[in-house]
C-alpha cells in the first residue's frame, strides 16, 4: 500500500517549488554529467531513486534563492561532488564569492538596489533607507548571499556605517566577501567605476 501511494504522493507534488527545482536539477545532471541526449520526463523522475534528494535540494534552492539560479545548478551538477553534499552553505558560498569577485558594477549595483527594494516593499519603508534599518542579521545574510555588493557596502556612507555595527561573528561570515586585500586592489584598479558607485550612491541618499 505504502509502496503504490508514493509515487503518487510525487504527481501530486509536481507543482511544487522545491519539487520543481528539483526535477530542473535531475535533467540538467543527466544531460551534462551523464550525457543525456534528450530530457528526463517527470515520470522518470518519479520513478529515480534519487527522488527525494533531489527534491531536498530543491528545497534549498528555493530557501536560499541563489544568484542566477540556472547557472548555480550547472555549476552544482559538473561540480562532481556528492548528491548528499550539494545543500552545503559552503558550496553555495564558494560560487557567490567567486561570481561576486568577477561581475560587472553595474550588474553588482542592480542586483543590491533591487535587493533593497524589495526589502522596503516588506517593510513599508523605502529602499535608501536599507542600511540604516535593516536588521543586522540579514544585512549580513544579504551580503554573504551576494544580494548586497561589497560595491555598493563598501562605497557609500550609509553601508560602512551599517558594517561598524556588526558584531565578531557577523564580521567573521563576511570575512571571505568582505576581504579587503581584493577589493582594495579591485578599487585601485577600476577608480571610474568607484566613482561611479559614489556618484549614484550620492543620488540616492545612500
Amino acid at each position: 500500500m505504502a509502496h503504490m501511494c508514493e509515487p503518487k504522493r510525487r504527481w501530486l507534488q509536481k507543482e511544487e517549488k522545491r519539487v520543481q527545482l528539483g526535477f530542473y536539477a535531475f535533467q540538467r545532471f543527466y544531460k551534462l554529467s551523464a550525457g543525456a541526449k534528450t530530457d528526463k520526463t517527470y515520470d522518470e523522475f518519479v520513478k529515480s531513486s534519487f527522488y527525494n534528494a533531489f527534491v531536498k535540494f530543491g528545497s534549498f534552492l528555493n530557501n536560499v534563492k541563489p544568484l542566477y539560479m540556472e547557472k548555480y545548478i550547472d555549476y552544482v551538477v559538473t561540480s562532481g561532488i556528492k548528491l548528499d553534499q550539494w545543500c552545503r552553505d559552503e558550496l553555495y558560498e564558494k560560487y557567490a564569492i567567486e561570481l561576486i569577485r568577477k561581475e560587472g558594477v553595474e550588474t553588482a549595483l542592480e542586483r543590491s538596489i533591487n535587493t533593497m527594494v524589495n526589502w522596503a516593499a516588506e517593510h513599508n519603508s523605502i529602499y535608501n533607507h536599507y542600511f540604516h534599518y535593516v536588521s543586522l542579521n540579514k544585512l549580513t545574510w544579504d551580503i554573504r548571499d551576494g544580494k548586497i555588493s561589497p560595491w555598493l557596502v563598501l562605497n557609500c556612507k550609509s553601508g560602512k556605517e551599517a558594517l561598524s555595527k556588526l558584531n565578531d561573528e557577523q564580521l567573521n561570515m563576511l570575512t571571505n566577501i568582505l576581504d579587503p586585500q581584493h577589493w582594495a586592489i579591485r578599487f585601485k584598479r577600476q577608480l571610474k567605476d568607484v566613482e561611479l558607485v559614489k556618484q549614484i550612491a550620492k543620488e540616492a541618499n545612500l
